[in-house]
């Protein structure tokens, strides 16, 4: 029996923890509920765990990516992973609220950094040439993630309790930390510094694009992170079905990473216009028919597939953006995101708790979606003040597509 490739099996566990990582992520939204019920607390307050996560994923980013500039590669691969593993078994035995979002913003911190970490290391052991095949494997755990390992960790919580489900997930961190101390091979000194990699952060036209991101992905999450209820209680579906509508919304996300990818080679910039436009309808259209379930089902498959049209195109552009400081630049991207998912989480909560219902949160969502899209129609023109060399751009843009996905 042929024995598979050593490349072949580094890729695997790097995409194993993009499964991983994508699949807690998201786990917590389909659990809502359940976790709500277990502690005592109402939907919006859970939903302040989805929003600690979030937030450490927006600091670890790049706070642990600059501070390892000069630790290697693999042994940072080792030592993020390691820390998620533990964070997600914290969080499974915490005992109040209080506890539990302290161990998602642990269990966030190392998200960022391990996407963007991952991504260089995954270019560099498939070599020259196989560069887009190495993204592609790291796209692929993300994928999967919405559309299997969700789907699957709401269904084990709601039979065996939220607390199994995490476990589960630290499980699959062990794993993972086996495979990339098993396959990942070391590659050389590091070529870099904190110097380095902070010197990318000197990029006005970066940050605008970053903060543009930022809060037009809260639109996004605004609504998805309340899914659970929504379809519950006002589509009227029954709480087995939540994880079919996950699944479908996670469908949804694959087409539009096959769309993305031929839109964003055409035009970027179009894209990123394009994809915030889609996105609005998509949460007008969701508030609307929000109280029928086959609608209601369809408008978040059409969800699923704008925002990661517009999260491949946002995210390709912040990486054109970005001067040469692989990681960091990758890891920034994972933070505009997850600050989308703190700021949507935040403020859906909000109007749900003042009582305006599990709808309100998608014209919220309509709202930061609008506001995202203006700072790119007022902005998008702006270039990097910051040359790159046709190498490092192309290092970039290999990163960008690693991060282009909804899943951070």
């Amino acid at each position: 029996m042929r024995r598979p490739h050593p490349v072949t099996l580094a890729l695997l566990a790097l995409a194993l923890g993009g499964f991983t990582i994508g699949t807690t992520e998201f786990a917590t939204m389909g659990l809502l509920p359940q976790i709500g019920a277990d502690l005592g607390v109402s939907d919006p307050v859970a939903g302040h765990a989805i929003t600690a996560y979030a937030v450490g994923g927006v600091v670890g980013a790049p706070l642990l990516t600059v501070a390892a500039a000069r630790m290697s590669r693999r042994r940072l691969l080792l030592w993020l992973m390691g820390a998620y593993t533990v964070a997600n078994v914290l969080s499974a035995a915490a005992p109040s609220i209080e506890t539990l979002v302290a161990g998602r913003f642990l269990a966030g911190l190392p998200h960022g950094a391990f996407f963007g970490v991952g991504a260089a290391v995954g270019a560099v052991v498939a070599g020259p040439g196989r560069r887009g095949h190495a993204v592609s494997m790291m796209m692929t755990g993300l994928t999967v993630a919405n559309v299997v390992g969700v789907p699957l960790s709401t269904a084990v919580g709601q039979a065996l309790g939220w607390r199994v489900a995490f476990v589960v997930i630290g499980l699959l961190g062990a794993v993972t930390l086996l495979g990339v101390w098993r396959f990942v091979p070391e590659h050389g000194p590091v070529d870099s510094s904190v110097r380095r990699e902070l010197g990318t952060l000197r990029n006005g036209p970066l940050w605008i694009s970053f903060a543009a991101g930022a809060i037009g992905f809260g639109g996004l999450f605004a609504v998805y992170t309340y899914v659970a209820p929504t379809v519950t209680t006002v589509t009227g579906m029954p709480e087995s079905a939540v994880p079919w509508v996950l699944a479908v919304f996670g469908v949804g996300m694959t087409v539009g990473t096959l769309l993305g990818g031929r839109l964003v080679d055409r035009n970027v910039l179009r894209t990123v216009i394009g994809g915030f436009v889609a996105t609005a309808v998509s949460l007008v259209v969701f508030a609307l028919v929000g109280t029928m379930p086959v609608p209601a089902v369809v408008a978040l498959f059409a969800l699923g597939v704008t925002s990661q049209v517009l999260g491949l195109a946002m995210q390709t552009r912040l990486m054109d953006l970005s001067p040469r400081a692989q990681s960091l630049g990758a890891a920034l991207c994972h933070s505009a995101l997850n600050l989308g998912n703190a700021s949507g989480a935040f403020f859906g909560g909000l109007v749900i708790a003042a009582g305006w219902g599990y709808l309100a949160p998608a014209w919220v969502g309509l709202a930061l979606t609008l506001v995202g899209l203006a700072m790119v129609l007022a902005f998008g023109r702006q270039r990097a003040a910051v040359p790159q060399t046709p190498a490092a751009a192309g290092d970039d843009r290999a990163e960008a597509e690693a991060c282009g996905t909804v899943a951070p």
